[in-house]
């Protein structure tokens, strides 16, 4: 049995720019990491069958764990689709997370599903980790800082 979590933000940023934190190293290490940990993007190849790899550490105690799949979809601006692995034995399965992303007045609803994220990860704790995680990427993603 899986578990399935689902998330629906409206973000004052243009779609492009969101799409692009989903397949940016920097960004994606930046903001999808929960509080409390940082993230290294070791792999990513953006493009429909390509690989990504990554790594959460926990800052207070310096555990890490990495997890990476494949690409699935990409359509700029409007959909990501990925799916992941832990390499920890104990995690098993393949979770599958789907980015829709719709331009709307006032910048951009995004829906975010992830399926398959196994049952020994209690499905409350995954949801606040993304809670966390898109506080994040709203820091990131909703400044609009002009070059100079």
């Amino acid at each position: 049995m899986t578990q399935t979590v689902r998330f629906h933000r409206v973000l004052r940023c243009p779609p492009e720019r969101l799409y692009r934190a989903f397949i940016d190293p920097a960004a994606f290490a930046r903001w999808l990491p929960p509080f409390g940990f940082t993230g290294q993007v070791h792999q990513m190849e953006p493009v429909v069958g390509g690989a990504w790899r990554m790594s959460f550490t926990n800052f207070s105690t310096g555990h890490s764990h990495s997890f990476g799949g494949t690409y699935l979809a990409l359509d700029p601006g409007r959909r990501v689709a990925y799916d992941a692995a832990f390499d920890d034995p104990n995690l098993p399965g393949r979770m599958t997370t789907t980015v829709t992303m719709r331009a709307v007045s006032c910048g951009t609803d995004l829906q975010i599903v992830q399926d398959g994220i196994p049952q020994v990860i209690p499905a409350e704790m995954c949801d606040l980790g993304w809670q966390e995680s898109l506080t994040a990427l709203a820091q990131l993603v909703e400044p609009d800082i002009p070059d100079e």
